[in-house]
């Protein structure tokens, strides 16, 4: 019995190790976190559902805040839960909450593209795992190499 036990153990711990680095490790929207062609998908669905308030080139229509310049401060030290979230809850304006999670994250890419921040290799999910990027204004500084330490 207690063998069973150790054997769980060690089964949940590497399930856990092998899952864990997606979700464990903090990143910034400038290590492109969306691809591309998630962002061109992203496009056609603002054409459709984000156009007529937010303005064809995301520049607001003073009701509807822009969705560039001003719009990067105001979301600056939150997450990119934080936004996905705002967008999922409260768009569009004339029926809040109908756009599913994979158009959300496919408009969030095309507003990252829009504001000139990298996409990369893989496409930005909904999830957890977006609670760990956050969504800088300025992009961070990169990490100095720590000289190695003499013996």
């Amino acid at each position: 019995m207690q063998s069973r036990s150790i054997i769980a153990a060690l089964v949940l711990g590497a399930v856990a190790g092998w899952a864990g680095p997606a979700f464990s490790q903090a990143s910034s929207v400038w290590d492109g976190s969306y691809t591309g062609q998630q962002a061109q998908r992203g496009a056609a669905k603002y054409a459709q559902t984000c156009v007529m308030c937010h303005g064809r080139v995301l520049e607001g229509n003073g009701e509807a805040p822009p969705l560039t310049g001003r719009f990067i401060p105001d979301w600056a030290g939150t997450s990119l839960a934080d936004l996905f979230e705002k967008i999922q809850a409260t768009m569009p304006l004339f029926a809040p909450g109908s756009l599913s999670s994979s158009d959300t994250a496919d408009i969030l890419a095309f507003i990252l593209q829009s504001n000139n921040f990298p996409a990369g290799p893989k496409e930005l999910e909904a999830g957890d795992g977006l609670k760990l990027v956050s969504f800088d204004a300025v992009k961070p500084a990169a990490k100095q190499d720590q000289p190695a330490k003499r013996r």
